[in-house]
């Protein structure tokens, strides 16, 4: 009765048949089954189904899941005979079930019509991957090639990263140089007193050789925004707008202006996603690089000292007079302090009208892919 003895239901039933030495025509009496039946049971003809299995275990005393799982053994060792092996199997459920691919069609982002379309998909992918076949796309656990994040990165992410370097290569900025980006934050910092301004932001970023894009966020990414270089003099700064707040769109560029001053995305690309709370903060648990673009960040919207004092003096009542007042003394929106405020006090309801929406503003002179608008690049 050894389990590893028995290859198929049937020849349990022999074997159980002749330990009783009875014949298959006395078990047929005793199942009201015609003897035909049984014997295509025995010769592994006829398959062993629920029923058939609590009846045969009421007649022989027998655990029904004996003969059921017999069953199934045989008959996955028979599929396995007829199937024809598909190596590729396992890479397409990995992709298709990783990969946003639906949104990806949907935002224009590859050539395909339709999902389904498994042969169109798969050439759509290597084209937006840059590679020269599916084994290769970097999602895959496999694949040789391996774009380099600081940080674990999930595969939406990794794409939404992917279609910011596609628009980007595309791009004509001005010739790059490091002090040209450092000259550039004095101008940044010019435009903080009114949202309309930052509409100046694309063209600075340029004249400095950064490369600035705007794509909308996929669905699972949660990401705020990426700096990498294309090339020794390329970089490359991508937002998605996730929140279209002011105070979150400063933070976010002048975090990823850092680690462009700072050649942090050289080797590695610089991807923060849900870039707000602790992991906008400085606190030991940060990277060095994440600390010191969230100290410049803040330290550029609100001067963290400045702000310290400020709440020192007013919490826990802030007033809308206080508020605009010392946005008047530091020259800058009050959405940036406002901003600030809300994350002190934990109360994400308060100040939300100074939080004025900026997506508006800066894309008409930015490249934006998103929000109904795809970016002109080749697919």
């Amino acid at each position: 009765m050894e389990s590893e003895y028995f290859r198929t239901p049937g020849q349990l039933i022999q074997f159980l048949l002749d330990e009783r030495q009875w014949t298959q025509q006395v078990l047929a009496v005793v199942l009201g089954m015609d003897k035909g039946t049984i014997s295509k049971v025995v010769l592994g003809k006829k398959t062993v189904d629920a029923e058939l299995a609590i009846a045969l275990g009421e007649v022989f005393e027998v655990a029904p899941e004996r003969f059921f799982d017999l069953q199934k053994s045989y008959d996955l060792a028979k599929a396995r005979i007829v199937v024809r092996p598909d190596p590729a199997r396992a890479a397409r459920a990995h992709l298709l079930g990783q990969l946003p691919v639906a949104e990806m069609i949907k935002r224009r982002w590859i050539a395909a019509e339709d999902i389904k379309d498994l042969k169109q998909v798969e050439s759509a992918l290597v084209r937006f991957f840059g590679v020269s076949s599916v084994d290769e796309i970097e999602i895959l656990p496999h694949a040789a090639k391996k774009t380099a994040v600081a940080g674990p990165v999930t595969p939406p992410q990794l794409v939404w990263m992917y279609r910011v370097k596609k628009i980007a290569d595309d791009m004509l900025p001005a010739r790059y140089t490091r002090s040209a980006v450092r000259s550039a934050i004095p101008k940044l910092k010019e435009l903080l007193f009114s949202a309309e301004e930052a509409r100046h932001v694309p063209r600075i970023l340029s004249d400095c050789g950064i490369r600035f894009v705007i794509v909308e966020s996929l669905s699972s990414a949660k990401i705020d925004g990426v700096s990498f270089w294309l090339d020794d003099s390329s970089p490359v700064i991508g937002m998605s707008f996730r929140y279209d707040r002011i105070d979150n769109f400063w933070f976010v560029l002048r975090h990823e202006l850092e680690h462009v001053i700072q050649r942090h995305g050289m080797a590695a690309a610089m991807l923060d996603a849900e870039l707000e709370g602790d992991k906008a903060g400085t606190g030991e648990h940060l990277p060095e690089e994440e600390r010191v673009a969230n100290e410049a960040a803040a330290d550029f919207c609100v001067p963290r000292e400045k702000l310290k004092s400020f709440i020192a003096r007013k919490d826990p009542l802030f007033s809308e007079r206080d508020i605009l007042g010392f946005a008047r003394t530091l020259q800058i929106h009050p959405g940036l302090i406002a901003g600030q405020l809300q994350r002190h006090t934990d109360r994400y309801d308060l100040f939300r009208k100074h939080l004025s929406k900026m997506r508006a503003v800066v894309a008409p002179g930015a490249m934006i892919d998103g929000w109904g608008d795809v970016a002109p690049v080749e697919l």
